[in-house]
């Protein structure tokens, strides 16, 4: 949910940028806009994303394999399209449990 209204806003933004280049408002003021969004997007966007990682079973420092150019990315993309590990694992319960069965399959003791 959040990669799409992350898309959605971003898309917006393309379309406030073609508005303001068109009608001469002014490129400046849009790129302060998506620079703000920037700003706020990308500690969310890492959180997901090391979440996502953490329910494969890999621990969050994968995220830096995105910094290699092409093959991280790819690499990266591999990691979070796969399906999560069935059951609890080293950083929580499986999130696609119920609630019931997450407490009750809580690792103990870190």
């Amino acid at each position: 949910m959040f990669s799409l209204i992350n898309c959605l806003i971003v898309f917006a933004l393309e379309i406030g940028a073609f508005a303001l280049t068109k009608f001469g408002v002014g490129f400046i003021f849009f790129l302060a806009l998506v620079g703000i969004y920037a700003l706020a997007s990308v500690v969310p966007s890492m959180s997901l994303s090391v979440r996502r990682l953490h329910d494969t079973g890999r621990s969050g420092w994968w995220l830096l394999i995105g910094l290699v150019p092409l093959f991280g990315g790819i690499v990266l993309f591999v990691f979070t399209v796969l399906d999560s590990e069935p059951g609890p694992n080293l950083y929580g319960p499986d999130p696609k449990l119920p609630l019931q069965a997450q407490i009750t399959a809580a690792p103990t003791g870190f």
